[in-house]
């Protein structure tokens, strides 16, 4: 395999490392992911109903105890709730964005890799092309079919490489986004619910 993929020229190597990033930053958003407790609406309506009657502290205690993206939303929100809605809802904005950034983290990086790499598979068969037409004007012309055809062929293979790991890179990029895009709208409906609550509180 590797005397394989060295007929492939210097660029399998970033090639092979752009495969490599794109598995780790799959793998820990994967890992990542499995480790956040969103507790959506469960949350949410329970601390809603104690801000609906007035009872801050207990939702200040409910929210702390939760380790989850919402739950430090709602904390933020908590913290500014005495003040006007618009510094409220300024505050829920920017505590949500923190939020989907973090959930966000390296997918850019994803997607750059998923771009690149068919191109860097592109650059290596051009540079193959070239080194096979030197070799033709070297020999004078006088190459048989066989020198050209295995010159073509290992020319081409890193722009099978390249594609072999841009494929499954942007299929990766797309469900991580499509579960970040879940979990925001889940912090959307929260943020919604709970505004509702907080207008209601007593003393607004």
């Amino acid at each position: 395999m590797f005397d394989f993929l060295a007929k492939g020229g210097v660029l399998v190597i970033p090639i092979l490392l752009c495969s490599v990033i794109a598995l780790t930053i799959f793998l820990e958003r994967l890992i990542h992911f499995s480790k956040v407790r969103i507790r959506g609406f469960g949350l949410v309506k329970t601390v809603a109903e104690h801000v609906r009657n007035g009872e801050f502290s207990q939702a200040m205690g409910l929210v702390k105890g939760t380790n989850s993206p919402m739950a430090r939303i709602l904390l933020d929100a908590l913290g500014v709730i005495d003040y006007d809605r618009e510094t409220l809802e300024t505050v829920i904005v920017h505590s949500t964005d923190e939020e989907v950034r973090e959930l966000s983290r390296y997918l850019q990086g994803l997607a750059t890799i998923g771009s690149i790499a068919p191109l860097l598979g592109l650059l290596g068969t051009v540079v193959g092309m070239i080194r096979a037409f030197m070799v033709i004007q070297q020999m004078g012309g006088k190459v048989n079919a066989a020198v050209l055809a295995g010159g073509i062929w290992e020319a081409m293979m890193t722009t099978a490489l390249g594609l072999a790991v841009a494929l499954p890179t942007m299929v990766a990029h797309s469900y991580l986004v499509s579960r970040v895009d879940k979990y925001e709208a889940q912090f959307q409906d929260g943020i919604v619910t709970f505004i509702k609550a907080a207008i209601k509180a007593p003393g607004r």
